[in-house]
C-alpha cells in the first residue's frame, strides 16, 4: 500500500459507509426496502454516490448509515491507483462479511471480470456513473415498495456532505492522454452536462441554504469544449460568471492551467468566485513532464502564476504533485523543488507514483525504487510544510472571512476563502464562537498559525 497520507489519497478522501445520511434518513416504516451505500473515491465519485441515492430515495428506499440495516449494500469502488482498487476489493469483501447482498459499482465496476474473480458472489457489477443500471440491480435483489404519503425526498436530495455545502460536477471523462492516468479509459472522453442543468442544480443547492459550492469534474477548465455549437470559446466562463451571482460561496477544483484562465482570476479579485484555483501541475521538470505527456512549460506557468497573483492579490494555489515518476533523476526531482521555492503555492500535496494496471506509464524504463521514492516524498513534504508554515503566520494579525464547518464545545471548525473542505487546513476560533451554526459566514481576526492550520477571534 501506498505510503500517502489518507487526506492526500483520492481514493481515500471520502471513504465511508454512508456515515452522514442520518440526519436524511428517518425511521424506517414498516416494509420499507433499505440500501446502504459504501463510497470510495474522489468527489466526482462521490457526487455519484449521492445522486444513486436520491434516486433509490424518491422510489421509497431507506437509506441505512450501517451495513446491518440495510437489505443491500452498495459499494462504489475507487480505481485511480492499484492500492486504491485494493482497497475497494477489501471494502466489498467487508460488505460481503457484514451483509451478503452487494452490488458494485464506480470506476473499478470497469473490470467486472477483476471483481468477480475476487468476490463470486456479489449480485450484480456495473461501471461509472451507470445509474440505470445499479437501479435496476437495487430493483432485482429489493424489489421497490413506495408511499407516496410518508416517503418524502429532500429538497437537496440526499448529500453525503455536510448540508452547508456541496460538489457540483459539471462533467464527466477526460480528453487528455496522461500516460500514469487510466480515468479516460474508465470514465470516457469529456462530456459536458448543459449549463443549464449545472445551473439549475445549484439554485436549488442554494435555495436548500447550501452556502458554498465546490465545482469538480476531470478538466473543469475544458467544460463545453466539446460542444459543437458553444456560446463562447471557453463556457466555463460563462458558467463561473452565473453560478458567481447566486449569493454562495464557488469554488474551483481541477483547473487546467489553459490560457483562458487569465479570464477566470479576474472573476476572483471582483469577488464572483472564490479567489482559489486547484490546478493539477504534477512536476516541473520538462523531462518529467513530458514522459507523462503533460505540457511542458513549467517557465511559462510560473510566469502565469505571477500574472495571476498580480491580477488578484489574494489568489489561493493549490496543486498536487507526483515523486519518483518513471525515470526520474535526482537533478529532475531537484528542479522540482526549486520550482516549488519560486512558485510558493499555498496548498501543496503529493503522490508517490505507483503502477496502475492498464496505464502507459506502466511500460517505462527506469522505475524508481520504492525507497527513493520515499524518501523524495519526506523531501517534498518537508518544503511543502515550510512553504505552507510562512504562507499562513504571514496571515497572523489580519482579518480573513471564514465558512463555520462544524462546532463543538471547546472551538468551531471553519475555513478561509483558501481552504477546501477535507483536502485543506482549518481555522479554528475558540472564544465566543457558542452561536455559531455550519454554514455561517464570518469575519475572523487571525491571532495564530501552524504548519496547515489558523487560530483566530471573531471581530
Amino acid at each position: 500500500m501506498s505510503q500517502n497520507p489518507p487526506n492526500l489519497r483520492p481514493d481515500l478522501a471520502n471513504a465511508r459507509l454512508s456515515r452522514d445520511l442520518d440526519a436524511a434518513a428517518p425511521d424506517r416504516r414498516a416494509g420499507q426496502p433499505t440500501i446502504g451505500m459504501v463510497s470510495l473515491g474522489c468527489p466526482k465519485a462521490l457526487v455519484d454516490s449521492e445522486r444513486i441515492l436520491t434516486r433509490l430515495r424518491a422510489e421509497g428506499y431507506g437509506i441505512s448509515s450501517d451495513y446491518d440495516g440495510a437489505d443491500a449494500v452498495i459499494v462504489n469502488t475507487c480505481g485511480f491507483l492499484d492500492s486504491a482498487k485494493a482497497e475497494s476489493l477489501d471494502a466489498i469483501g467487508e460488505a460481503l462479511q457484514a451483509n451478503g447482498r452487494v452490488i458494485v459499482t464506480g470506476c473499478l465496476g470497469a473490470e467486472a471480470d477483476y471483481i468477480t474473480g475476487v468476490h463470486p458472489k456479489v449480485l450484480a457489477v456495473t461501471g461509472p456513473h451507470q445509474y440505470e443500471q445499479v437501479l435496476d440491480a437495487v430493483h432485482a435483489a429489493v424489489p421497490p415498495s413506495p408511499d407516496p404519503f410518508i416517503d418524502l425526498l429532500p429538497a437537496r436530495g440526499i448529500s453525503l456532505t455536510p448540508r452547508h455545502y456541496s460538489y457540483l460536477k459539471i462533467s464527466e471523462g477526460c480528453n487528455h492522454k496522461c500516460k500514469f492516468c487510466i480515468i479516460p479509459d474508465m470514465r470516457g472522453r469529456l462530456q459536458s452536462r448543459p449549463m443549464k442543468a449545472v445551473l439549475r442544480e445549484a439554485e436549488k443547492l442554494v435555495e436548500a441554504r447550501v452556502s458554498e459550492l465546490l465545482v469538480i469534474s476531470q478538466d473543469t477548465s475544458a467544460y463545453g469544449t466539446d460542444w459543437a455549437d458553444r456560446p463562447e470559446k471557453a463556457p466555463i466562463l460563462g458558467l463561473a460568471r452565473e453560478l458567481g451571482q447566486l449569493g454562495a460561496w464557488v469554488r474551483m477544483h481541477y483547473v487546467y492551467p489553459y490560457p483562458h484562465v487569465r479570464e477566470l482570476v479576474p472573476m476572483m479579485a471582483e469577488g464572483g468566485i472564490l479567489p482559489y484555483l486547484d490546478i493539477p501541475f504534477q512536476h516541473a521538470h520538462p523531462d518529467v513532464l513530458k514522459r507523462m505527456a503533460r505540457p511542458a512549460a513549467a517557465a511559462r506557468t510560473l510566469d502565469e502564476i505571477a500574472a495571476w497573483r498580480a491580477a488578484c492579490p489574494d489568489l489561493t494555489l493549490r496543486s498536487t504533485f507526483i515523486v519518483g515518476y518513471p525515470g526520474e533523476t535526482e537533478a529532475e526531482f531537484q528542479t522540482l523543488l526549486d520550482w516549488l521555492d519560486e512558485a510558493q503555492l499555498d496548498r501543496i500535496g503529493c503522490f508517490q507514483y505507483e503502477n496502475v494496471a492498464g496505464a502507459r506509464s506502466n511500460a517505462l524504463p527506469d522505475h524508481v525504487s520504492a525507497e527513493v521514492k520515499q524518501e523524495r516524498w519526506e523531501r517534498f513534504m518537508e518544503k511543502a510544510q515550510a512553504i505552507s508554515e510562512a504562507k499562513l503566520e504571514a496571515k497572523v494579525g489580519t482579518r480573513v472571512e471564514a465558512i463555520v464547518d462544524l462546532v463543538e464545545d471547546d472551538a468551531a471548525t471553519c475555513r478561509t476563502k483558501g481552504d477546501a473542505p477535507e483536502i485543506d487546513g482549518h481555522l479554528y476560533i475558540d472564544e465566543g464562537h457558542e452561536g455559531l451554526t455550519p454554514g455561517q459566514i464570518v469575519m475572523v481576526e487571525v491571532d495564530e498559525a501552524g504548519e496547515y492550520d489558523l487560530w483566530g477571534r471573531l471581530v
